[in-house]
């Protein structure tokens, strides 16, 4: 998952496909359709190939075809023009804050229920479960992966600040967002250099994420702009720009790839997703790094899941694929292989995860630490427009970061700027 965004695209009738390929393609048409082909769309950057390739070792004689739209927005976006009257996918990845916009039209995707999901769906997580169900019981998708949060940190960089570098010491250093400015006008102080990679992703994205109440309230009324908790992620946020800690360095940007492995900044607000993109960014600080909990202790950034569109043409190769790679132990088998958090509690306890002692990040157990995070979730209501109104709050957060902002005027301007995007 990312929340990096680009312009949408217009269509997708040119759009690049990544043929993985066995046997020739069977016919598409009608019914089930061919049950050993379908297209599939994903969005890009983590690395959806690898489960393809991992189905199609097990399966030679299939066939998929994997498109990778763009960014989370991005492939929204294009689902969004299919289904107004293009062709559709039979398979299509949703990230979660997208999601909930698309569960309030069900008729527009397959209804899971029909083959088989009502019998899988005690395998996930209640909450997690709860965001791809819409009003009438409909199931449009299955979840693939949760968010868990932690943070990670410069072992290296931390020990030539003079602060503690174990993992449970630096924990405790900031068991909250007000600790954790602290800690890094600390590190700034005996550094010279930035302390966190950015304020908007890395403290508002995390902070907002452990509210009661988020956007919406329990009965999916619209409270962004008078909720107190969002009004205090918000500000604190503010607070950690105004301690200047921030590298300015946006999540996702070629920049932050390449300030990675430079040092730039010692701490990154890091969902367990997000350790391979570190790995493969940069794989010369192996051993550098280690992983301290979250301030607030809990935490979720994104998630995804797969959907089969109404009018897809080969829905039953579509669902196999989902049914066998979404079990338990598929995304037990896929958190030790990239380490995308299952959504599955069933594997929690299974030792091959909570023995999983990463060395890129100075042997840290990352399925405790990650598991520990979901577990302490409170779940909230999430409504159709909540990716946009996140958006626009990390927008005007963004704009204050790179001096564009006034961060006297950001809050009404984010609140602004969403009552022109949602009109409401």
């Amino acid at each position: 998952m990312r929340l990096r965004t680009s312009p949408p695209l217009a269509l997708l009738a040119a759009a690049a496909l990544v043929v993985i390929s066995a046997c020739s393609p069977g016919s598409a048409s009608g019914g089930g359709g061919d049950p050993k082909s379908f297209e599939f769309w994903s969005f890009s950057g983590i690395d959806q190939q690898h489960d393809v390739d991992v189905y199609l070792r097990d399966h030679p004689d299939l066939q998929v075809k994997l498109t990778e739209v763009g960014s989370t927005t991005e492939t929204a976006q294009a689902l969004t023009t299919a289904i107004a009257g293009g062709k559709v996918p039979d398979l299509v990845l949703i990230q979660g804050d997208d999601m909930p916009k698309f569960v309030q039209q069900p008729q527009n995707f397959r209804d899971l229920r029909e083959s088989g999901a009502d019998q899988m769906k005690g395998d996930y997580l209640d909450w997690v479960m709860e965001q791809a169900t819409a009003e009438g019981g409909q199931i449009i998708g299955i979840p693939t992966d949760v968010g868990g949060m932690a943070v990670v940190y410069r072992t290296d960089l931390f020990a030539a600040a003079g602060l503690p570098t174990d993992r449970e010491s630096v924990s405790k250093l900031w068991p909250t967002w007000d600790a954790f400015i602290e800690t890094g006008k600390k590190y700034v102080a005996a550094t010279g250099k930035p302390f966190v990679d950015n304020a908007p992703t890395s403290v508002f994205y995390q902070a907002v994420n452990q509210v009661s109440q988020k956007y919406y309230d329990d009965a999916g009324n619209l409270i962004y702009d008078t909720n107190p908790e969002v009004k205090a992620a918000f500000d604190t946020t503010l607070k950690a720009l105004e301690a200047g800690i921030s590298a300015k360095i946006s999540f996702g940007a070629d920049a932050w790839n390449a300030a990675l492995p430079r040092g730039d900044f010692a701490v990154v607000s890091a969902p367990a997703w997000m350790l391979d993109q570190i790995r493969r960014a940069a794989p010369d600080t192996s051993g550098k790094w280690d992983v301290a909990t979250i301030p607030g202790g809990a935490g979720n950034w994104g998630g995804s899941y797969l959907a089969i569109p109404a009018r897809a043409q080969n829905p039953e190769a579509a669902w196999n694929y989902i049914k066998e790679m979404q079990s338990p132990q598929r995304q037990l088998e896929h958190f030790l292989d990239v380490g995308s958090l299952p959504t599955t509690p069933a594997v929690y306890d299974d030792p091959k995860l909570t023995g999983q002692a990463d060395p890129f990040f100075s042997g840290a157990p990352t399925g405790q630490i990650y598991t520990q995070a979901v577990l302490g979730i409170k779940p909230f209501h999430m409504g159709p427009d909540t990716a946009t109104i996140g958006s626009e709050f990390l927008n005007a957060l963004t704009n204050v970061e790179q001096g564009s902002g006034n961060p006297a005027t950001a809050w009404d301007d984010a609140v602004n700027n969403i009552r022109t995007a949602i009109g409401k």
